[in-house]
């Protein structure tokens, strides 16, 4: 059997509890068909960078999933029909991450290495380039200058 990871997105308007039972409803799906499945991860209601289907939001959940090929197809079969479900993405990958995905590590500003001197770093001093010797005195080769027709 191969090893996948799955996510979904599904309407705004769910709560959270039909979007386990969503999980749930598709986890039976690939046991049924001989798989298992191993971490499910409730990323949350997060917004989307684009609406679709009209949603500017969306619930994400991951699921690890070790199963044949034909289970995999019959549970993107049902989830094009179910009109909760937005968008999905499976991918076939080597070996399942161990620990929490990305999505839910919680990194925080403070984490990040400090960079010596003060908070914001050194200021740099924007005048000390000089002109630039690849440019005329504007851009595009146009001069400032009054119109003759109307001095």
């Amino acid at each position: 059997m191969a090893l996948y990871e799955h996510v979904f997105l599904a309407r705004q308007d769910m709560s959270a509890q039909q979007v386990d039972a969503l999980v749930e409803q598709y986890k039976g799906v690939i046991e049924a068909n001989g798989g298992k499945v191993g971490r499910i991860e409730n990323w949350g209601l997060k917004s989307l960078t684009y609406r679709i289907k009209k949603n500017r939001k969306a619930h994400y959940a991951l699921m690890d999933i070790d199963a044949p090929a034909a289970a995999i197809h019959e549970m993107e079969r049902q989830m094009r029909i179910n009109e909760d479900v937005l968008r999905y993405m499976t991918i076939a990958v080597e070996a399942h991450e161990e620990g929490p995905s990305a999505m839910m590590q919680k990194r925080d500003r403070d984490d990040r290495p400090r960079r010596e001197g003060d908070d914001r770093g050194p200021r740099r001093d924007f005048g000390d380039r000089g002109p630039r010797p690849d440019r005329g005195p504007r851009e595009g080769g146009f001069e400032r200058r009054p119109r003759e027709d109307r001095a």
